[in-house]
């Protein structure tokens, strides 16, 4: 239990720590994902934002979270990494020039 907003924030920059280091885990998957995917299509991959979107809801209401909140983070983080990974594609399949 924090004692003071010092103690909460410096509990958030902790896990601020840990979340970061997660992203870096999961954008080395999805730069390796691109080399599987063979167009902008199968980057984008709305079935699948859908499918990861139902789990996290899913995982958010068994960890007492908001769906709401973890849905919206997961967009705006899926959004990102899909143009991520679609810059990572089509540098692997631009060719010269």
């Amino acid at each position: 239990m924090a004692a003071s907003l010092d103690d909460v924030r410096r509990q958030i920059d902790t896990l601020d720590a840990q979340v970061v280091g997660l992203l870096a885990a999961r954008e080395r998957l999805v730069r390796t994902a691109a080399t599987f995917k063979k167009d902008d299509q199968g980057v984008r991959a709305p079935a699948r934002v859908e499918q990861v979107i139902a789990k996290v809801r899913a995982l958010a209401a068994e960890h007492d979270a908001s769906p709401e909140v973890v849905e919206r983070v997961y967009r705006a983080m899926i959004a990102a990494f899909i143009d991520l990974e679609l810059a990572e594609h089509h540098s692997r399949t631009a060719g010269p020039l």
